[in-house]
């Protein structure tokens, strides 16, 4: 068994989700820190096994000395800090946005910088979404060090954190690695601007149409292999804040929705797309991710698609998912 023991903040989510499986798989003790709801997510991915084997802390991750409880009492070394409020739920509900994602993310590292004797890493979660619309930027991939102009309230939170993050190594010396993803897909990615791509796999294992909300050329990651940079980041030890674009497979709508239809044929001509491109570049450079973790083989969509159609599938005639409900 692994002397590490990772706490995993809004472990309830996709990416979360996936982040506590792998430590499973690898036999680390994992504890997973969110102020509750539906473990839906987990039991998609986990055995009934793992399932058991989570020390599960419900708490509002605003709450300081509920979150320097969990680090001091279970004894954590490795923090993988994702809760946030999204997007939508950032624009119905600014202040509560600003709680969650600003001052949550400060509590995390004034935890740890407190028992920084203690913690051996920390990784956490911004956003492609801190990055203004395409024609902001010059031609071709976007760079690691482009202007921050996010265009959201969102986007202004996980700036303020890559800050938040800079200034903690500036006058404490407390190490941290920040990530930037842009679509996630997969099991899991079920709420959010850009999970209906995932929702239409949903559709398609059920054997149902779907519109997704948007089209164009975006850049993909499925849940497994974030999980797996973030898992990476959090053990690796570097000598300053730095934060790091998260790069990916780089397709156009159709090149998603051919994936879709040949794991599921019977869908074909059935799941459609909005003749509207996101904002945000289609191209991004993740040289500086690659050469301060080391190389990253990006899934082929065709083999992501493919596997989580699978997934969905199995999902869907073992009962454990609700079909409906994802893509209401």
């Amino acid at each position: 068994m692994s002397s590490e023991r990772f706490l995993v903040t809004g472990a309830l989510g996709c990416v979360g989700s996936w982040v506590v499986k792998r430590l499973l798989d690898e036999g680390v003790e994992t504890w997973t820190y969110d102020l509750g709801g539906s473990d839906h997510r987990l039991s998609l991915i986990l055995t009934e096994e793992q399932m058991e084997a989570v020390h599960r802390t419900e708490n509002d991750i605003t709450d300081e000395k509920a979150f320097e409880a969990a680090i001091a009492d279970n004894g954590i070394t490795h923090v993988v800090h994702l809760a946030a409020l999204q997007v939508p739920f950032v624009r119905a509900n600014p202040i509560l946005g600003s709680r969650v994602n600003v001052v949550g993310t400060t509590i995390v590292f004034e935890t740890i910088k407190k028992y920084a004797d203690q913690i051996q890493g920390l990784a956490y979660a911004s956003s492609a979404g801190v990055y203004g619309a395409r024609e902001l930027y010059p031609p071709g991939p976007l760079a690691n060090d482009a202007d921050l102009l996010p265009p959201t309230l969102y986007g202004v939170h996980k700036q303020a954190n890559e800050w938040t993050a800079e200034i903690y190594f500036r006058e404490s010396g407390l190490e941290s690695i920040g990530l930037r993803p842009y679509i996630v897909y997969g099991p899991g990615r079920d709420q959010g601007m850009t999970s209906t791509p995932t929702k239409a796999m949903v559709a398609a294992a059920a054997g149902l149409p779907y519109h997704i909300s948007f089209g164009g050329q975006c850049i993909y990651h499925h849940a497994d292999e974030t999980a797996a940079i973030f898992l990476k980041a959090a053990r690796t030890r570097l000598d300053g804040a730095p934060v790091y674009n998260l790069g990916g497979i780089t397709v156009e709508m159709e090149v998603v929705i051919d994936a879709i239809e040949k794991a599921a044929p019977e869908v074909a001509g059935k799941i459609t797309y909005e003749n509207a491109r996101l904002p945000n570049a289609d191209a991004i450079d993740d040289s500086e991710l690659q050469a301060a973790l080391g190389p990253i083989e990006w899934r082929p969509i065709e083999d992501g698609v493919r596997e989580s159609v699978e997934d969905f599938r199995r999902a869907v005639h073992s009962g454990n998912l609700d079909v409906e409900k994802v893509l209401a």
